[in-house]
């Protein structure tokens, strides 16, 4: 087992790069994999087989050493790091949630990310009261004590990490923490780097895509106690964020407006919802105080423990890719009712899955569902 106070050898860190970066790996394939095999060098050397016992039959495309150790060398040219989860300098709060991203890049100061961190969110095109109003909230949530996190977006975003520079603000983005997008903010971004902290989960140099954007938002919410939207259309991005930290387990606020604006109809739809009424950062300082006094906790028992692949009968797991078969349909299921459903062990169950997902054939959603593709 690799507990958070190991350090990591510059191979290991290489091939946890390569394993994330491989075809068909996302962050929950990635888990299961480490905590099969115990080390990235494991897995990486497991993959083609499994995927080959999952139907493919085309080589998986995995990133090679030369490609990871020449991002490497560019992220100590910029001052930027990589930050892997399960190490103690892996924000907690992030950590907690199921699809937290194995490797992060930052660049500046991470203590910003082991303080409470509050999101603001809101329209790109937002109105100038709306703009003071997410400025404001976000000055007096740094003075608070709080770490501000947003996306560098125009409007809202922008405003946000305005506010709270002076006490280090956090921008998420959904391109590679050296792109500056939109290329108006290139002097807030740079102002960020030098106070706050920039932080990605794509590859280097990587430019921003239109599906880019929702994993960056679940990002925002997973680093914060709470998320608040200040302006938001009822079909936004900024809903998205509000919905991930519901899922999440996250507070959700949002500032009320004029029922005559449409920027406003996806906050007041918020606060019909439940979402927590915002006219100033005390109501938020408020009702975040008792997750002050519990913060959020990673997953028990450590991570990785490298059960290994263990003895499998092929004849059993033939049986099992038949009956999970017959199980999976394009439609989202349980993988607790697979598991149910075709009366096999949760590990039998797992292989498979992760099989067919190594050779393209399966698909994560949010909530332990799998479908086929």
């Amino acid at each position: 087992m690799q507990s958070k106070s190991q350090s990591l050898s510059h191979a290991e860190r290489i091939d946890r790069v390569r394993l994330i970066r491989a075809e068909n790996v996302g962050p929950v394939t990635f888990m299961r994999l480490m905590e099969r095999f115990g080390t990235a060098t494991a897995a990486l050397a497991a993959l083609p087989e499994l995927a080959r016992r999952g139907g493919r039959t085309a080589p998986l495309r995995i990133p090679g050493k030369v490609e990871v150790e020449r991002e490497a060398a560019g992220l100590d040219r910029i001052g930027a790091r990589w930050l892997f989860r399960g190490q103690a300098d892996y924000p907690t709060a992030l950590a907690a949630i199921d699809d937290a991203p194995p490797v992060l890049t930052l660049l500046g100061f991470p203590a910003l990310l082991s303080k409470p961190c509050v999101g603001i969110v809101g329209a790109r095109n937002a109105s100038i009261a709306g703009k003071k109003m997410a400025e404001r909230l976000g000055r007096d949530l740094a003075d608070a004590g709080f770490t501000v996190v947003s996306g560098l977006a125009r409007g809202i975003d922008t405003a946000a990490h305005q506010g709270s520079i002076h006490g280090g603000t956090v921008a998420v983005v959904a391109g590679g923490v050296d792109v500056i997008y939109p290329p108006e903010n290139e002097g807030l971004y740079r102002d960020i780097a030098q106070r706050g902290a920039v932080l990605a989960e794509s590859p280097l140099g990587t430019e921003p895509q239109a599906r880019h954007f929702p994993r960056r938002n679940r990002l925002i919410s997973g680093l914060s106690l709470g998320v608040v939207v200040v302006e938001a259309a009822l079909k936004s991005g900024s809903l998205i964020t509000a919905r991930f930290a519901a899922e999440q387990g996250r507070e959700v606020f949002a500032v009320p407006g004029s029922p005559m604006d449409p920027r406003a109809q996806g906050c007041n739809r918020l606060i019909k919802d439940g979402a927590g009424l915002v006219e100033n950062a005390d109501d938020i300082v408020t009702h975040l105080s008792g997750a002050l006094r519990g913060p959020l906790s990673e997953p028990s028992g450590g991570y990785y423990r490298g059960s290994g692949p263990g003895v499998e009968d092929e004849a059993e797991l033939a049986k099992a890719r038949r009956l999970v078969g017959e199980c999976l349909s394009p439609t989202p299921v349980l993988i607790d009712e697979v598991v149910r459903g075709c009366q096999l062990s949760a590990g039998v169950v797992m292989t498979v899955l992760l099989e067919l997902e190594l050779a393209g054939r399966l698909q994560r959603h949010p909530g332990g569902q799998v479908s086929l593709i």
